[in-house]
């Protein structure tokens, strides 16, 4: 079954899939493509035309799948809340995290390895880790193993990352192509809002970590470089891991989503040099209060 906080997400990108290619009521949208186009599992993206199917924007039919009920320019009222559906924090997730950032787990392992260090049933054990394999910090082997991709697992490398991010963020923000996203900056206000009023307290670190890596690669795609946006989505599923590791103060989150906010304010009023400045000394900030605690 996929995740409660995957769903919502993946909704969204099927929502925005259709409007971008401009579809029309009728046309077939099939799991496995949508599946490799976002890069996640069938299992989340058969939840979602779920949700769209009570939604009334797509019709199921018997061995044949999900067709368009409407035309793409009628799915903009179909839209999901811009708030999660907020999960149970996962004590084996974080357990397997903190084991490998503690270096006792090896790159490769095997679900009964897990399953008996764990203590847990295969069910739950494969359910933790098709989590993990989402968020792209493992990938399953052949038979029933898994491999652990490349992390930041130092405190220097993931004091490197944020400088890294702050750079390229900056400078991708004044390249000429840079073109504000009307669309994009709605939505990205709409989730810092609701994060910054009340959504800090109750939504858990995996959606914290989503909505706030959502926000700076959005900025990043408005570059229109894909060498800029690939740099950063790359730099961020490197540092999801040890940024778990962090104690999450989140009494600093209603500041940091008005920091985002102040960034739209900025760029919306055409003050990009401004905006770009207060990039930089913003994820540098970010980088100054968590880099101690690894």
């Amino acid at each position: 079954m996929a995740r409660q906080s995957v769903s919502p997400q993946i909704t969204a990108n099927i929502l925005e899939f259709v409007k971008t290619n401009e579809m029309r009521a009728g046309e077939h949208l099939p799991c496995q493509m949508l599946a490799d186009a976002f890069r996640v599992s069938r299992a989340p993206v058969n939840a979602a035309l779920k949700k769209l199917e009570t939604m009334g924007v797509v019709r199921a039919e018997p061995n044949r799948g999900y067709f368009l009920i409407m035309d793409a320019a009628k799915v903009e009222t179909a839209k999901p809340d811009a708030q999660p559906q907020h999960e149970e924090e996962d004590p084996l997730y974080f357990r397997i995290a903190e084991d490998r950032l503690a270096g006792k787990l090896e790159e490769r392992v095997s679900e009964n390895e897990l399953m008996r260090l764990y203590d847990v049933a295969r069910s739950r054990l494969l359910k933790t880790l098709h989590r993990i394999a989402e968020e792209g910090w493992i990938e399953r082997l052949p038979g029933n193993g898994w491999a652990f991709r490349q992390t930041l697992t130092s405190r220097k490398s993931y004091e490197e990352g944020y400088v890294f991010r702050a750079v390229i963020e900056q400078q991708a923000m004044l390249l000429p192509t840079f073109r504000p996203n009307e669309e994009e900056f709605r939505k990205a206000r709409a989730v810092q809002t609701a994060l910054g009023q009340g959504g800090y307290e109750t939504w858990s670190r995996a959606e914290i970590f989503k909505a706030n890596n959502d926000f700076h690669e959005m900025l990043v795609a408005c570059s229109q470089n894909d060498f800029f946006l690939d740099a950063i989505k790359r730099i961020n599923r490197l540092r999801r891991l040890i940024e778990y590791h962090v104690t999450i103060n989140r009494s600093r989150l209603p500041l940091q989503t008005s920091e985002h906010l102040h960034i739209l304010d900025l760029l919306e009023a055409g003050r990009r040099t401004e905006a770009a400045a207060f990039l930089y000394t913003h994820i540098m900030g970010a980088s100054r209060i968590k880099t101690p605690q690894i």
